[in-house]
């Protein structure tokens, strides 16, 4: 097991796994205190060796390793890897493909909802994972043997994890489903938030388009300065205040300065100037280049206890297909389906709609139905097809 500090020992180490099947990554990094992801370490196993990359080291070059990630003809395995992505996608500009996630993999094989890589590691590979080391500064230096060992831990056992759950897509013909998935988190739009888009993470439900610009060139102004400094956004401006700010719209110093938790002192300051500045902007927006209202699903009416059978069916049905629901529909989803037989959801469509969404229409067509079994849940074939078959058995 080793720890990389160098790049000739980098570049070795890279060329060593071309030819490959795949290689096992994850990453190691802080948040707390910047704005950008603080890269400390990448582990990598490969189907021989595993070691961490020291990416903090003097001198430490990571061009081999990033050229190693742009190889589309190795795969990469993660796990739970929006993250280690957007991380690569900061760095480089570019996302590792092709990817396997195995949270996924194991939501799709019916292992439940976002399952911990502990859970697979103990009940694919046999092996327990030793998260004290969790919670450590990773930026810390020098690093001590037991972080190591916990870091490479968090791929050595991602090779057979990775085995194990690709044998079960291929016995149940469930690649397709899989692919679909990776195409969303190595689409690069997954991770590009530019600041002009900031203020949509805010998710205002005020229908003000005036509002909405002045909250648009705040929470650019913001999202700036936080990328400029590299400090979470929350240490400019809380989002509390920057919705406070843009409904009141304050036009001086002394006014920006009544905002719950702004002084005096800071309205005055670069910080409240800048804040002014940006609200005099979004002030200025012509009425017909405003944002329009976040559209959310219209429900036309009160989608009432069909919510509730629906949820019961899609439980069936992800039993019995073992996938977590959370892949299938969410209750958002069952809301809009519960109203509209062509609501604008993944679930009437693709491999969803084969395991669920048909059954769904069909319940509401009132060609199935829901009865009891004992302690279980059976599900009745109310359907003109059923019927005659039924009748001509008879």
């Amino acid at each position: 097991m080793t720890l990389i500090s160098d790049t000739s020992e980098l570049a070795a180490f890279c060329a060593r796994q071309a030819g490959a099947d795949f290689i096992a990554l994850d990453t190691e990094f802080l948040r707390d205190t910047t704005y950008w992801p603080k890269l400390c370490l990448v582990q990598i196993a490969g189907p021989e060796e595993a070691a961490a990359v020291d990416t903090l080291a003097d001198g430490l070059d990571l061009a081999p390793l990033y050229r190693m990630l742009a190889d589309e003809s190795l795969l990469k395995v993660l796990h739970s890897a929006r993250q280690d992505l957007e991380i690569f996608f900061h760095q480089t500009g570019k996302l590792p493909k092709p990817i396997f996630d195995t949270q996924v993999a194991a939501m799709v094989c019916g292992f439940g909802e976002s399952v911990a890589y502990q859970t697979l590691a103990r009940e694919l590979a046999d092996a327990r994972i030793d998260k004290t080391s969790r919670f450590a500064d990773w930026s810390h230096r020098p690093l001590t043997q037991r972080q190591i060992d916990y870091a490479l831990a968090d791929v050595i056992h991602l090779r057979p994890i990775y085995c194990k759950l690709k044998r079960k897509l291929g016995h149940n013909g469930r690649e397709a489903w899989l692919g679909q998935e990776m195409d969303i988190l190595t689409d690069p739009e997954t991770y590009r938030l530019t600041p002009e888009d900031a203020w949509r993470r805010l998710k205002p439900r005020s229908p003000d388009r005036r509002f909405l610009a002045v909250l648009r060139s705040v929470a650019a102004w913001r999202e700036q300065e936080a990328q400029r400094r590299d400090v979470p956004r929350n240490r400019i401006l809380r989002d509390e205040q920057l919705m406070d700010i843009a409904a009141h719209r304050p036009k001086s110093a002394e006014q920006l300065g009544r905002t719950r938790g702004l002084s005096l002192d800071f309205a005055q300051g670069r910080l409240g100037q800048g804040i002014l500045a940006a609200v005099e902007e979004g002030l200025k927006v012509p009425d017909d280049q405003r944002p329009m209202p976040v559209k959310r699903p219209e429900l036309n009416g009160d989608p009432g206890p069909l919510v509730e059978l629906l949820k019961v069916l899609l439980k069936l049905r992800c039993r019995e297909h073992h996938v977590a629901q959370k892949l299938v529909a969410s209750t958002s989803d069952l809301e809009q389906l519960a109203l509209d037989d062509e609501a604008p959801i993944a679930a009437l469509h693709g491999w969803r709609r084969e395991i669920f969404g048909e059954a769904a229409l069909a319940l509401k067509r009132g060609e199935l139905a829901l009865g009891a079994d004992g302690k279980e849940i059976a599900l009745i074939d109310l359907s003109p097809r059923a019927a005659r078959k039924k009748s001509a058995a008879s």
